[in-house]
């Protein structure tokens, strides 16, 4: 008789770290580059690009909400998987502690992000 296969949540994780990784590659750059290096010095933006009432402005619009949650969780459940498998190459085993643990906190930094960006308002 033919055991059933056993189903896997890995795709889920694999799928948050390969869309994060994609993201973190593409924007992560051009973000450091946009908010911490040109923004301040007036490069090529002017000077209020990023004052708080422009910031506020954009993360209270539906796109810029989406920009913002996509790369804040992308970000973190990217960094939780690299942690995750990390530790096993420092000789700490995978078990459900230490997947809880880096996944929970990466689902806390989503639901954060999330309410964080609701109570801003519209």
């Amino acid at each position: 008789m033919a055991h059933p296969v056993k189903r896997s949540n890995a795709p889920v994780f694999w799928l948050l770290f390969g869309a994060g990784g994609m993201l973190a590659a593409l924007l992560g750059p051009m973000l450091v580059l946009i908010t911490g290096i040109a923004a301040p010095l007036g490069w090529v933006l002017p000077p209020d690009a990023l004052s708080y009432d422009n910031m506020l402005a954009f993360s209270r619009n539906i796109p810029g909400k989406l920009f913002i949650f996509a790369v804040v969780t992308l970000f973190v459940w990217h960094a939780a998987h690299r942690i995750y498998h990390t530790l096993h190459d420092l000789g700490i085993r995978r078990n459900r502690l230490s997947m809880g643990f880096c996944y929970g906190i990466s689902l806390a930094a989503t639901l954060l992000a999330g309410y964080a960006l609701v109570i801003i308002g519209f």
